[in-house]
């Protein structure tokens, strides 16, 4: 019997998705994002956790935007719980771009204080965009903890999500600034300087919180 156009096209999609060659990995979501299919949806899933390439990663996440929700956001969540470092991060990164509340309370203080740098930076981008309205406090208070973490890149990632929060994050980024840590002083004045202005720049405003942090508390530079 002669398997259906449609399906012998899906079969050919995923198996390109286990090619040896990325570029054939690029195709084989490409056309999985540009013809949405449920059965596509497990494959991406679990492709997102191995993947080497970010190209293709980030074409695997742009193909699970292009399903329904209501298939991938369980599924993606379930991600959530993997021991892989990887899969945990591409669920968020993919979670944040679809952007659908209802996976709100799957992003726990666990993920948002995660050992691996690069789960953490894609927990606190998707909760910044999940966030109900009227929680935003305590995600800053979470946040906060996190403060003089990792280099630059992770640091960056933390005062961005903490600025897209916008005012209600001052009193804590305040209290920050006085902490023994200088690393957590100096990151949570930097934070501040961003909020107020941000077309400063990140390394402006770290080398201003070093000068402050010096000279003393925040006013005090003259």
């Amino acid at each position: 019997m002669t398997m259906p156009e449609e399906d012998t096209n899906t079969m050919r999609a995923l198996q390109g998705l286990e090619n040896g060659s990325s570029s054939v990995r690029l195709q084989a979501v490409l056309a999985a994002g540009t013809t949405p299919d449920p059965r596509f949806v497990d494959r991406l899933v679990e492709r997102c956790a191995i993947e080497p390439d970010f190209y293709v990663r980030d074409m695997l996440t742009w193909a699970l935007t292009r399903h329904s929700s209501s298939i991938t956001v369980p599924k993606l969540v379930d991600e959530l719980r993997s021991e892989r470092a990887q899969a945990r991060s591409q669920a968020l990164h993919t979670l944040s771009k679809i952007g659908d509340r209802r996976a709100w309370p799957a992003i726990t203080r666990g993920l948002l204080t995660d050992g691996d740098d690069e789960v953490a930076r894609s927990a606190w981008r998707a909760a910044v965009v999940l966030v109900p309205e009227g929680e935003e406090s305590e995600l800053a208070g979470v946040l906060a903890t996190q403060l003089g973490r990792g280099e630059r890149e992770t640091r960056l990632s933390l005062s961005r999500a903490l600025v897209a929060l916008g005012e209600v994050v001052m009193p804590i980024l305040r209290v920050a600034t006085t902490d023994p840590d200088p690393r957590v002083r100096q990151h949570a004045i930097a934070t501040e300087r961003l909020l107020r202005d941000p077309d400063a720049g990140f390394e402006f405003a770290i080398e201003e919180a070093k000068r402050v942090a010096v000279l003393g508390a925040p006013g005090q530079e003259g």
